[in-house]
């Protein structure tokens, strides 16, 4: 796979979790424009549905595989497609989220599982579900969507994140010289329905520059899965916060991540 080039052999097959919106639909767009096979997965069928719509071709017709994520028989259904020695699957974008805005002591506990098994577990049943065929094939991408809430102490939701990016960097060096790339896409805040979803409340009020663009977020994406590397803090706004995570006291930096940590971002 590249992203630099013009055109993909049409043998591609990418299977992107959170299609139907943000970022995930993003990837659709830009991967549909390098001629890979899509499978699309949300809950949304009809929304994803109309995805497909937009970016059949002649020469191909996105599939459609409406899944809950968060339940077994959903999950389990998109496993057993990633495993499908028949049909295989070359590029995994694991794309899906959620957020729980709601303070660890005051929220559900059911809405904590939720997104655990989400944010975490789904992303390693379908890297499990998915790596076997790729090393017998030699090659394979899997993209991990996490956060830069995975580097600053933010909560249920960045100790989620943490997880894909561990997940994520293990994974990778353990077959990046079999042909198998993995690589931890964090983002920070992108201007999508991830907020909406959590009500008007909840919308940060910050300037625009705070934003970033989530076709170059996704572009940064494709392009470090490509070149191989492990994590990748997306958006240069952001990646001027990585040294700052590494060495300021966990008080400062739950102070100046409290925006972030409860707005969330796209995946």
């Amino acid at each position: 796979m590249s992203v630099r080039c013009q055109t993909v052999p049409m043998t591609y097959t990418a299977l992107i979790t959170g299609a139907s919106a943000g970022l995930g639909q993003e990837f659709a767009r830009q991967l549909a424009g390098f001629g890979v096979h899509l499978i699309l997965v949300a809950r949304a069928e009809d929304r994803l549905t109309a995805l497909a719509n937009e970016l059949t071709t002649d020469a191909a017709t996105p599939e459609v595989l409406a899944s809950d994520l968060t339940t077994e028989a959903g999950l389990e259904r998109v496993a057993t497609r990633l495993s499908d020695p028949d049909r295989p699957v070359d590029i995994l974008i694991n794309n899906a989220g959620f957020g729980v805005y709601a303070s660890f002591e005051t929220s559900d506990i059911a809405d904590e599982r939720r997104l655990h098994e989400l944010l975490s577990w789904a992303p390693l049943r379908l890297c499990h579900a998915a790596v076997p065929g790729m090393l017998d094939r030699g090659q394979g991408w899997i993209l991990n969507v996490a956060s830069v809430a995975a580097f600053t102490p933010t909560g249920t939701y960045g100790a989620a994140k943490a997880a894909v990016v561990s997940l994520s960097r293990s994974l990778n060096a353990r077959y990046r010289r079999r042909g198998v790339r993995v690589t931890a896409l964090c983002p920070g805040l992108l201007a999508t329905e991830f907020h909406e979803r959590m009500g008007e409340d909840h919308l940060p009020q910050l300037p625009a520059i705070a934003w970033a663009d989530t076709r170059r977020v996704a572009r940064e994406g494709l392009r470090a899965l490509h070149a191989g590397r492990s994590v990748l803090l997306s958006d240069w706004r952001y990646r001027l916060m990585g040294p700052l995570t590494r060495i300021l006291p966990d008080r400062l930096l739950e102070r100046a991540s409290t925006t972030n940590a409860q707005a969330g971002d796209s995946a």
